[in-house]
């Protein structure tokens, strides 16, 4: 009965659509039609705001009349009726919520905000109208317990296991009153975070500062440009303006002489949803851990951390603080040998008392060390990276792994500023298409992120249709004089996003439920490509003066190369509190009223000893990764990842060729074509013959100390006993 009540409140809610949508349920729709584009791209420049709200109605009716009808065949259940005909199942809606997700996230607007805010929930309630149906349930676990006596192939029971789970984790074993309040939560959690998520998106919108010439004169020439260019289009000729994009917002923390405008800046950004006013995210934070923490224990877990740890890799919380523990005495150490290096310049700048190192500060002098002891300055540095040469530098890099190309393309994009590639096999065959949005917007949110809008699948004869992948950044806009210029960290970030794209582009299974992978899996083949960036013989490839054409010289090489260790005490303290701060609030197995701010302070600074000089990565009510993201107990997911990308990149310099085109081929076929196929660490042993180390991860970023020898050790050991 229960099913038959959850349906219809995802028919009366699709009605409710209709209802508010009649002025243009008949007329044409894009997603009602075959896409004649090439390479049957999204038509983007037919798509309007009003054409989603009939698409997702008819998308998930059609989706529930094919569920319908696999949960009413009277026929015996089997994988091909039952498992299968799930998985094919949904094509359009698939379709509809994989455009409309990301333009939600790269090129929204207040009309398109307020109808995902409706959208979402239904979507939450039409996918438990699905995982909650007892009927199909009973086929899917037919199906499942009889698995192995099946005749059937590896993947099928992959894909079996995987279902069945996705059902039981989705409450399919529930009671029917427990399934009634799981159902309202994923709704209400489904419309929390996407007010969480406009409300960090207006923050990040609202904030602009305007600063007068003399103000500016410490900036270097690149950046003062930007921000008048910037104040321009405004309306405020003359001045310069500084927001907090990352692109606006970090080059002024690293060259602004004005330690007042630095601070003024910084806690805008430190501040954002946690202002009392209309855009605070403190009780949607408070809202969706009780929510959360519901949900698990509902589910039969202590927390919600256990509950989504438990698919994962690390399999629970004990092994993730673990890891992180282990990190994060050396990282402090690490930091607090960096902040004595600074103290001698703030000192200088600072001699009277009463002046404390803040925050706002590390960026600023972390900078000038830099470049007294590596004679590296930022300016310089930039005007190897133009946005152009280091897209061309991962391009360079896939054609010599993996023998791709890349050709420019005419098909319809969604906003004049992006770029498209069709992206050619080895073998010339086509592989997909990608875009390039590299810039910021008012109506994209912050930090980078690669995504598809339309996943690699198979028919039922056997085609495989070719993904259509994004990458979509927060780069500097180019000026009237010089192109889109990118420091070592923006670099980085192209490459790590570029490897998202190998994979969506790479992943080759036959079952669409096979094609997700871990969470903290996820970012091995994203960060394993960032250990490529500034390798000598492919930077003298792509890394190009944007005026003089110089190719990069060795001595800036050597000295890129001989930073790389430099501040990691604080970039890893930064990133590890994050991750800490995530899975203790996600650990909670109590709900009761948090002081958000209470919370995490006590846990970094006053429990872990955090530096009171280092602020995490990300504060809760603008972490956006796990309030309004796929990284819930989740962002120590980098941290994860890192171990096996480290230890899988040691394996190409093991090889005497760290572009070694067998060992890339080996990656690819084992890791990253195989999507989730098999468990993470099966596909990891595949490629590395054993599980990974974490001694090449500890030393790229500093933390490792030799062990002593074991001969001079007991030589130690006999010369003590002798003494005493």
């Amino acid at each position: 009965m229960r099913r038959y009540l959850i349906v219809l409140s995802v028919l009366l809610t699709a009605l409710t659509m209709t209802a508010c949508n009649k002025q243009t349920e008949n007329l044409p729709n894009p997603f009602f039609e075959e896409w004649t584009t090439p390479y049957g791209v999204p038509p983007f420049e037919s798509i309007r705001t009003y054409h989603y709200a009939p698409a997702f109605e008819r998308a998930m009716s059609l989706h529930l009349e094919e569920i319908d009808a696999i949960a009413s065949n009277d026929a015996d259940p089997s994988f091909e009726n039952t498992v299968a005909a799930m998985d094919r199942a949904g094509e359009m809606l698939s379709n509809v919520a994989n455009v409309f997700s990301m333009l939600c996230a790269a090129e929204t607007n207040e009309e398109l905000m307020a109808l995902e805010a409706e959208i979402m929930p239904r979507l939450s309630a039409h996918n438990d109208a699905i995982l909650m149906n007892e009927r199909l349930f009973e086929r899917v676990k037919a199906v499942y317990e009889s698995r192995l006596s099946k005749d059937l192939e590896k993947d099928q029971i992959r894909l079996t296991e995987k279902v069945y789970d996705r059902f039981v984790r989705s409450g399919a074993l529930l009671d029917e009153e427990k399934k009634a309040r799981l159902a309202q939560i994923n709704e209400e959690l489904s419309a929390a975070s996407v007010r969480f998520s406009n409300n960090v998106l207006a923050e990040n919108n609202k904030f602009v500062l305007l600063l007068d010439a003399k103000e500016v004169e410490s900036l270097p020439n690149t950046v003062r440009e930007s921000a008048r260019e910037k104040a321009t289009s405004l309306g405020e000729d003359g001045k310069y303006a500084f927001t907090l994009h990352k692109p606006s917002m970090l080059p002024l923390l690293t060259a602004m002489s004005d330690r007042a405008i630095r601070e003024k800046v910084y806690r805008a950004y430190l501040n954002r949803g946690n202002n009392g006013d209309e855009y605070d995210n403190k009780q949607i934070i408070n809202d969706m851990i009780r929510l959360r923490t519901e949900k698990a224990q509902l589910l039969g877990h202590a927390s919600y951390a256990e509950y989504v740890i438990s698919e994962q890799m690390a399999k629970s919380p004990k092994a993730v603080y673990s890891l992180l523990d282990e990190i994060w005495t050396p990282a402090l150490e690490s930091a607090k040998r960096e902040l004595e290096e600074m103290m001698y310049m703030f000192k200088v700048d600072f001699s009277e008392e009463g002046y404390t190192f803040e925050p706002w500060d590390w960026w600023y002098y972390a900078d000038k060390v830099r470049r007294n002891t590596y004679q590296l300055n930022e300016d310089i540095i930039r005007s190897y990276f133009s946005l152009d040469n280091v897209r061309q530098g991962v391009f360079n890099l896939a054609n010599r792994l993996y023998g791709l190309t890349f050709r420019p393309v005419s098909v319809p994009l969604y906003h004049q500023e992006i770029s498209a590639y069709e992206v050619l096999d080895a073998d010339n065959s086509h592989l997909g298409i990608l875009y390039f949005d590299f810039y910021p917007r008012d109506g994209k949110g912050q930090g980078a992120w690669c995504g598809y809008f339309r996943e690699q699948r198979y028919d039922e004869q056997g085609n495989r249709t070719a993904p259509v992948v994004s990458i979509v950044c927060n780069f500097p806009r180019p000026s009237e004089s010089a192109p889109s210029l990118l420091s070592i960290d923006e670099t980085q970030t192209l490459f790590h996003e570029f490897g998202h794209a190998l994979h969506f582009l790479f992943t080759d299974v036959r079952y669409n439920g096979l094609i997700g992978v871990e969470g903290d899996f996820v970012e091995l083949p994203s960060q394993i490509m960032e250990n490529w960036a500034f390798e000598p013989e492919l930077l003298r490839g792509y890394a190009v003066h944007y005026r003089t054409k110089e190719v990069i010289r060795d001595v800036l090489i050597q000295r890129i190369n001989e930073a790389s260790k430099f501040n990691q005490g604080f970039a890893t303290t930064e990133l590890v509190a994050s991750a800490l701060s995530d899975l203790d609030i996600h650990s909670v197995t109590e709900y009761k009223p948090i002081d958000v701010d209470g919370f995490e302070y006590n846990a970094l600074y006053e429990r872990r000893g955090m530096l009171s000089q280092i602020e995490p990565r990300y504060h809760y009510t603008y972490f956006a990764h796990i309030f309004a993201g796929g990284y819930s107990a989740g962002y120590y997911f980098y941290v994860w990842a890192e171990v096996l990308d480290k230890d899988a990149f040691a394996a190409f310099r093991e090889s005497g060729d760290v572009f070694n085109r067998d060992m890339a081929t080996r990656f690819r076929t084992e890791i990253l074509s195989r999507g989730g196929s098999d468990d993470g660490m099966v596909l990891y042993k595949a490629f590395r013959g054993a599980e990974p180390d974490k001694t090449a991860m500890l030393k790229a970023r500093g933390l490792w100390e030799e062990p002593e020898p074991e001969e001079d050790a007991q030589n130690e050991d006999n010369q003590s006993e002798v003494e005493e």
